[in-house]
């Protein structure tokens, strides 16, 4: 009886960096939401990493979405990503001056 070659493993298409296609994003409110919702349950869970994706998407879905900016801060910043941390608090206080925090996130800066 002949031996068969073991069978080659292949990435699936989903996680093949060649095959992936870049997403477009458009304004969409309630994914937004969805991904701000995702990011709060990683970040609960000390994932923060998970959580700065997330929240990066949602930044992505509704630029103007001020608390996906904030929590995305928050997140880099748990992740000792002091630059990144800096440049959302800095978008969130564009977007909410007048928020009640805005003093605490300028001390921040």
């Amino acid at each position: 009886m002949a031996q068969q070659p073991p069978p080659v493993t292949q990435e699936p298409p989903e996680e093949d960096a060649t095959l992936v296609e870049t997403k477009e994003y458009t304004f969409n409110p309630l994914q937004a939401e969805k991904e701000v919702r995702t990011g709060n349950f990683y970040a609960k869970k000390g994932n923060y990493k998970a959580a700065s994706l997330r929240y990066r998407e949602a930044t992505k879905w509704n630029p103007g979405l001020a608390d996906a900016w904030l929590r995305l801060g928050e997140s880099l910043e748990k992740r000792k990503d002091g630059k990144g941390a800096k440049e959302a608090y800095a978008k969130y206080l564009e977007l909410a001056p007048d928020a009640k925090n805005a003093g605490s996130i300028k001390k921040r800066l």
